[in-house]
């Protein structure tokens, strides 16, 4: 999908795409619907933000308990790692950056290091290269085959290795299995009027972004499918998440 599409049509384009993806059934949309409306879920027929304690409960137990065992059941991958990182550059093998979590609260992320030791500092001078800006909308930074990353971080990348240690974030309760995309600060200070209902449920490791085209996909239209993915938030729909991510990783070619 064009990254150039104009942010009015993004819930209308989106909708029927994505909402076939969590429901695996295809949406009917009323074509007398204004481009302009005030938020994707108009057209779903679902009450929004229906997220009952229960299942909010029921969602963080499952989180909890599947992260846990994916850590046990990993863990001399996530050694063998970290033992690559450490051989193949100079700096720690974790990267830790501040993103913003549900209700707005902030928290450090957990990524193995996948570019080299000081590659904030480096930002400036591939500010050019941002596949986002080219296209008019420099909000997400993105880059493909960014000069920065080492030799190991482009395999982990990849293959979507380098966030295997977000599960400790699961664990701690900051994030879910499931959910809306992290947002770094920068990129958060851009977001209001209805897509700030994403905060309502804790980011995810994978979501509707990862699932439908990850850093291909224009902030607009992630705004838009995280609001989607709230307004028809379900332990079913989080299950089908997260079959559909399985070909994603098995595919390669991470997020940049």
């Amino acid at each position: 999908m064009s990254a150039r599409l104009d942010e009015r049509l993004l819930p209308i384009a989106l909708d029927a795409r994505a909402y076939l993806v969590l429901t695996g059934a295809p949406l009917h949309q009323d074509a007398t619907t204004p481009p302009d409306r005030a938020a994707p879920a108009a057209a779903t027929g679902h009450p929004p933000f229906d997220h009952s304690p229960a299942a909010r409960l029921l969602k963080r137990a499952i989180d909890g308990a599947t992260a846990a065992a994916i850590l046990l059941a990993l863990s001399p991958l996530l050694a063998a790692i970290a033992l690559a990182i450490r051989l193949d550059s100079r700096g720690p093998v974790f990267f830790r950056q501040v993103r913003v979590g549900a209700g707005g609260r902030y928290f450090r992320i957990w990524k193995f290091r996948t570019m080299v030791d000081g590659a904030d500092a480096l930002k400036a001078q591939i500010q050019h290269l941002n596949r986002h800006a080219a296209n008019g909308d420099p909000r997400l930074f993105k880059v493909v085959d960014d000069p920065r990353t080492t030799r190991v971080g482009r395999f982990l990348r990849n293959h979507y290795l380098d966030e295997l240690p977000q599960l400790f974030n699961v664990l701690r309760g900051q994030m879910s299995l499931v959910g809306p995309r992290p947002l770094i600060l920068s990129e958060a200070r851009h977001v209001d009027d209805w897509a700030l209902a994403r905060t309502k449920l804790r980011p995810g490791m994978t979501g509707l972004w990862q699932v439908l085209g990850g850093s291909a996909i224009s902030f607009g239209e992630m705004m838009a499918l995280d609001y989607l993915y709230v307004a028809n938030w379900s332990l079913r729909n989080d299950l089908r998440l997260l079959l559909q991510t399985i070909p994603v990783v098995f595919r390669g070619a991470g997020a940049a």
